[in-house]
């Protein structure tokens, strides 16, 4: 499997180095906007499956479902870059990448968002806990995501499996582009986990049908 990763800078590029990109006082400052653009080539192992998944919009801690950069100096401090935001939320990003993923892999009866109102055989949900950088002690720091995802049968709403997913990529410097290219690289390889977890787990816990009994108890 193959992956790659790059991302779009838009409007005035800044070198923020260190501390010194962090938030901070004074006026207003021209803002760079990262647009990551995650490429995965799915994996011929990945099985396919005949029922249709949709992908539900990820919740977040309201600093993570926003534009804000998130780093993290200290253990206890949680702060945004300064000058340099998403062009999206950790929760758009990480929405959009893995249906596409799961879209363009050819692998499954459809695929889409329950935004547009679709209704899949299956629901895939997300909860972002960690979507920042992390120096942990070090001078400098990597990006760090963490992300809970259950698979849910929308027929009778029980989740049919449930997985964290925590993945952590150094980053080569301390400047905004080079730690946005670790998220670059870590959004690529969380949506390749995610993705072939999906495909694997439909593929172990066949579809209740709508209005079907749920299977009796065995008796004791």
């Amino acid at each position: 499997m193959k992956t790659s990763a790059f991302f779009l800078v838009l409007g005035t590029s800044l070198t923020l180095a260190g501390c010194s990109s962090l938030l901070g006082g004074g006026g207003r400052e021209p803002t760079s906007i990262y647009s990551p653009q995650v490429q995965v080539t799915a994996d011929p192992n990945w099985p396919s499956v005949p029922a249709s998944i949709v992908v539900a919009k990820p919740s977040a801690a309201r600093v993570l479902d926003s534009s804000r950069i998130a780093v993290r100096p200290t253990p206890d401090e949680l702060q945004v870059y300064h000058g340099a935001a998403w062009a999206q939320s950790a929760t758009d990003m990480l929405q959009d990448a893995v249906t596409r993923t799961l879209e363009d892999s050819g692998k499954t009866g459809g695929t889409g968002t329950t935004d547009a109102g679709i209704r899949g055989v299956y629901k895939l949900v997300m909860d972002v806990r960690r979507f920042e950088a992390d120096y942990a002690g070090g001078a400098t720091p990597s990006a760090v995501l963490v992300v809970n995802a259950k698979l849910v049968q929308n027929a009778d709403q029980s989740v049919a499996a449930s997985r964290t997913f925590n993945v952590i990529q150094p980053a080569s410097g301390t400047e905004t582009g080079v730690v946005v290219q670790a998220f670059d690289q870590a959004l690529t390889q969380l949506t390749t986990q995610i993705v072939g977890w999906t495909l694997t787990s439909v593929q172990a816990h066949p579809a209740v049908e709508y209005g079907a009994p749920k299977p009796a108890a065995a008796a004791q």
